[in-house]
């Protein structure tokens, strides 16, 4: 992983691309930027998106009341990242039971993988404000994740123990 660029891709998926990988691409590009350089590209997509799906509204409130930017968030086919122009992925996170049990496309680069399972805070019970709870819980819980993630000694790190570690963090809450 040595290499001249610092920019660690990481892409998150689920099945629609609507809630839980469209939190974490938007909070890991929050947290990313160390001392004025971007050491981590969060990406999302789904394994099968609806047609015309659109991150949930309440995904979208979530961050911006955490403030983070929503900025360039769309819903979109994991498909687009096997392309051969697409970004180099050095890390894909699934964050949906779904979506890890499903076969994923060939990555170019044989990127390090790991999943992190959040239960979908789309599914939560009870009002507006009960659901809009659910998805900043969803949020806390991939931003604490994501905060040791960006403070693993990466600049070493090969693929294998990348993956490793990416794994590890699943056991943390």
């Amino acid at each position: 992983m040595s290499t001249p660029n610092p920019t660690l891709n990481v892409l998150f998926l689920c099945t629609h691309n609507s809630a839980r990988s469209i939190l974490a691409e938007a909070a890991l590009n929050h947290l990313g930027k160390v001392k004025g350089v971007q050491r981590f590209r969060g990406f999302s997509a789904g394994s099968s998106p609806r047609e015309n799906q659109q991150p949930n509204p309440l995904a979208l409130r979530a961050l911006q009341d955490a403030g983070i930017s929503t900025e360039g968030l769309s819903s979109k086919s994991w498909d687009v990242f096997a392309l051969p122009d697409a970004p180099h992925m050095d890390l894909v996170i699934t964050v949906c039971d779904n979506a890890a049990g499903e076969v994923c496309p060939y990555w170019p680069g044989q990127p390090a993988t790991a999943h992190w399972g959040y239960a979908d805070p789309s599914n939560a019970p009870g009002s507006e404000a009960d659901k809009l709870a659910a998805f900043k819980q969803t949020l806390l819980a991939i931003h604490r994740r994501l905060e040791l993630l960006i403070n693993l000694p990466l600049a070493s790190v090969d693929r294998l123990l990348l993956q490793q570690q990416a794994r590890d963090l699943a056991q943390k809450d």
